[in-house]
């Protein structure tokens, strides 16, 4: 068996996306399946190197699994020629810098989002790599999520005729920590420290919305801080500073209308935490994480307005189940999985840190947007 075996500093790995998701189900899950494999007599074999700046929480990630390194050095870890990947999960105000560095010692980078504070310091980024002619990528997990996937397809298969309009609810309630404890990180509702949902979830939208309806051509975007106070970790009151709340309209390429509904302070009656509504001419569909329901023209129903009666119609029967065709996997792990197929056999990987910047952009210019209570054109990013 041949064994491709390829060092990569994981820094940020006690977060719990980079612990959770990059760590455990994916890193630890592709080890624990044997590698990536290539064919039948050859793989790609990750061996991680865990960085942070608390030692005892990497010794306890490092236990998890087999004699996985970790040091609390990260400019140890990017001397060693063994690591030829940098993996960032920090808080993105230190991304930049990190990547930087790795970059400058000829390291390939793949980093969380967003890559950096600003659309000029993401782009900056890929220029960099580009220049430094190393391979790059940014995590767009979303693109490979089961409900998304089927959208893919049905799309593919012409399901939806032409596409009209998206519409997205992602959120839920996340506790201020006052009685119950808070299920998300303190710094996320301060603007200080990079927080905000319209710099978390804009760059979400941008990869999936440019993947699968077109891409974005202008926005609308009105945040919110709707809870003035929460509760940190250490249990002290702090004033919220960044925006728990966006609502946001796209104009997307042909013509389509996207609009993303993003909160915190949102309660769940819907069928996920995320869901989307595609509309065209000849069906719909509705999906979540995971679960996809569609309607045909032919079952659509013809509703009649009147609110004297009861409403006559169950509008849920007119909807099918999309079927499981494919096999899923976790969607951190596939991209993971595909970033290690392109260093190694030097496989497409378009989802660069140019693709990064874009989302940063329009994040920013979300930003921008509720500033000045006004439209706002996505001009082409120049790389």
């Amino acid at each position: 068996m041949k064994k491709h075996t390829i060092g990569i500093v994981m820094n940020g790995v006690t977060g719990r996306m980079g612990k959770n998701q990059h760590y455990i189900r994916s890193i630890l899950a592709i080890r624990e399946q044997g590698g990536v494999k290539i064919n039948e007599g050859e793989v790609i074999w990750p061996e991680p190197v865990l960085v942070g700046r608390n030692a005892a929480k990497l010794q306890e990630l490092a236990a998890l699994g087999k004699d996985i390194k970790w040091t609390t050095d990260v400019d140890a870890a990017l001397a060693d020629p063994a690591n030829i990947i940098y993996f960032d999960a920090q808080t993105t105000g230190r991304r930049a810098d990190a990547v930087k560095k790795a970059i400058a010692l000829r390291k390939h980078v793949y980093c969380e989002k967003p890559t950096a504070v600003s659309t000029e310091g993401a782009l900056d980024l890929y220029k960099i790599a580009t220049q430094a002619g190393v391979k790059n990528g940014v995590v767009q997990d979303k693109l490979w999520l089961p409900g998304m996937l089927k959208i893919k397809r049905l799309k593919e298969q012409g399901f939806f005729g032409d596409i009209l309009s998206v519409r997205g609810e992602f959120g839920y309630w996340v506790f201020e920590g006052h009685n119950i404890p808070a299920q998300r990180p303190s710094w996320n509702y301060r603007k200080e420290d990079d927080g905000g949902i319209i710099v978390d979830m804009l760059c979400h939208w941008r990869y999936v919305l440019d993947n699968l309806f077109g891409e974005v051509k202008a926005l609308t975007c009105l945040g919110a801080t709707h809870i003035p106070e929460r509760v940190d970790e250490q249990g002290k009151p702090y004033k919220c500073t960044a925006d728990d709340s966006a609502y946001a309209t796209f104009e997307l390429e042909g013509g389509v209308v996207a609009h993303f509904n993003s909160s915190w302070n949102v309660r769940v009656r819907r069928d996920d935490l995320l869901t989307l509504q595609i509309d065209g001419t000849k069906g719909s569909a509705v999906a979540g994480l995971r679960e996809c329901w569609i309607q045909h023209y032919g079952n659509t129903p013809k509703p009649v307005w009147n609110p004297d009666i009861a409403q006559p119609i169950d509008f849920y029967n007119g909807w099918s189940k999309v079927p499981e065709q494919e096999t899923y996997d976790n969607a951190f792990k596939v991209q993971w999985e595909l970033f290690l197929r392109h260093i190694v056999l030097d496989e497409p990987f378009p989802w660069t840190l140019l693709q990064g910047a874009k989302g940063v952009q329009l994040a920013e210019l979300g930003l921008e947007s509720w500033a000045k209570r006004q439209w706002l054109e996505v001009p082409k990013l120049e790389a």
